[in-house]
């Protein structure tokens, strides 16, 4: 379950909004990274003694491999203050209070009580954490200046504070906001459901594209049904049961070693496939030679009860290149970076190139 250690703050990696990482040192165990949640625990520093949870160390783990700061018991954050009675990771030991766009003490609260229409606002769903950046590079490459809202469920990290790239996306321009929903939380609005998260993207920030991913920490087990991308196929039935315009961006691989994820991913297939009951707009990158063929082939099944539509990719990869360099942001998919796995950031930026396209 949890292994707990207490360590020492030797120093100060570095940080970004909502998370510090350290260097904690673990008695016999040596050195390690460490992250924090200022929000949380209060900000560690150097001499600190810190409680930590190691379970993630211990396992190895790619995506979360920090020791986790539970406490700085020595010197605790003083209590919050203000409004906001919505707990997030209910019932866990780190539970914590958030004002939530939806509830009845919110600004909000009068706007969304009656809520019920996107206006056919596009919502762009992706599978994976990675595919944020890549699909807002497609989106802005077509439509510079689009407000893109991200709405984050709780399928991956519950903190949004954890991903650097939702930071270095808002530092860049490139996103305006976040919504988490769910358990999950620290977005510029908390909601309760993806259904007023989505509501809240549109009708208090504005937003003219929605791109809705898990966070970061995928989860899957192999089987057809047990992976936590399944939210997918269920954020197009909620974007379009609120009159919104779904846009399925598929997963694509053509370097992952699991021959499961290999040209579209089963997670895509299952997603979209047999949760989604709901049509909506599947682009299929038109990657050329025989993997693009196979690519468009695995998809067609899709079109009995989605609308496939091929989008090109020419000029998508300088689009990326420049993403990348521009924003900060590093681009990668399951420890493949651009160059490695070509095809699945192509297929993300196809999807936010297809949204552009659906826009005044």
């Amino acid at each position: 379950m949890i292994r707990w250690r207490k360590g020492t703050v030797e120093g100060i990696r570095r940080e970004w909004p909502g998370a510090v990482e350290l260097n904690v040192s673990i008695g016999d165990d040596g050195t390690h990274r460490a992250l924090a949640y200022p929000e949380l625990v209060g900000r560690p520093e150097p001499g600190d003694t810190v409680l930590l949870n190691t379970t993630a160390l211990a396992m190895g783990l790619g995506t979360g491999g920090y020791a986790m700061v539970v406490a700085i018991p020595d010197r605790l954050p003083p209590d919050p203050s203000g409004p906001g009675h919505l707990v997030k990771a209910r019932y866990t030991p780190l539970q914590a209070t958030v004002l939530g766009a939806d509830e009845q003490d919110s600004p909000h609260h009068a706007l969304l009580r009656e809520a019920d229409s996107l206006d056919g606002t596009p919502v762009i769903v992706a599978d994976l954490h990675s595919a944020l950046p890549p699909i807002l590079a497609g989106l802005l490459a077509a439509r510079p200046g689009t407000r893109a809202v991200y709405v984050m469920p709780d399928g991956g990290a519950l903190p949004a504070w954890f991903s650097m790239s939702i930071a270095r996306l808002r530092d860049a321009g490139a996103l305006a906001a976040t919504v988490t929903t769910g358990q999950a939380f620290g977005g510029d609005l908390e909601a309760v459901t993806v259904h007023t998260g989505l509501l809240a993207a549109r009708l208090v920030l504005d937003a003219e594209v929605i791109v809705l991913a898990q966070g970061p920490g995928n989860l899957g087990t192999g089987t057809r049904w047990g992976f936590s991308g399944v939210s997918a196929g269920e954020a197009v039935n909620a974007a379009s049961v609120l009159s919104g315009r779904p846009v399925g961006s598929l997963r694509v691989s053509e370097g992952d070693a699991r021959e499961r994820h290999l040209g579209v991913s089963h997670h895509s297939l299952t997603a979209y496939g047999r949760v989604a009951l709901a049509r909506a707009e599947i682009p299929v990158p038109e990657l050329g030679g025989p993997f693009g063929a196979r690519v468009a082939a695995e998809a067609a099944p899709l079109g009995d009860r989605h609308d496939l539509v091929p989008v090109p990719v020419d000029g998508l990869h300088d689009v990326l290149r420049s993403a990348e360099q521009d924003w900060g942001v590093r681009l990668s998919t399951m420890g493949r970076r651009l160059d490695q796995d070509l095809a699945y950031f192509l297929t993300a930026a196809a999807a936010g190139r297809h949204a552009a396209a659906l826009l005044p």
